[in-house]
C-alpha cells in the first residue's frame, strides 16, 4: 500500500468534501482516514489515502487536486506519507 496525506484548507463553502471526494473516487484513490473541522468559518480537512491504484502519475494527481481546490476556493495539497512524516518529525 502506498499512502499519502491530503490537506484541504480555506473558507468554508458548500460542497468542498463532495468535490474533493468525487475527484478521489474517480481516480481510484481510497480514503483510509479523514478528519475535518470548521473554526470560525474556516474549513480544515486532513485525509490519509491509499494511492496504490492510481493510473496517473502522483504529480498529475497533485496538480489536478490543486486545480480542484482553486475551483472551489480552497487550497488542496497532497504529499507522500514518507515525506510528510519526515517534514513533521521533531
Amino acid at each position: 500500500m502506498s499512502k499519502a496525506i491530503i490537506t484541504v484548507v480555506g473558507k468554508d463553502t458548500v460542497g468542498i468534501i463532495a468535490k474533493v471526494c468525487t475527484y478521489l473516487a474517480e481516480n481510484h484513490v481510497n480514503i483510509l482516514d479523514i478528519s475535518q473541522t470548521i473554526v470560525q468559518g474556516y474549513f480544515n480537512m486532513m485525509m490519509i489515502v491509499d494511492v496504490s491504484a492510481i493510473e496517473k502519475t502522483f504529480g498529475e494527481v497533485a496538480d489536478e487536486l490543486e486545480k480542484v481546490g482553486e475551483e472551489i476556493g480552497v487550497t488542496v495539497k497532497i504529499q507522500r506519507e514518507e515525506i510528510f512524516t519526515k517534514m513533521h518529525r521533531i
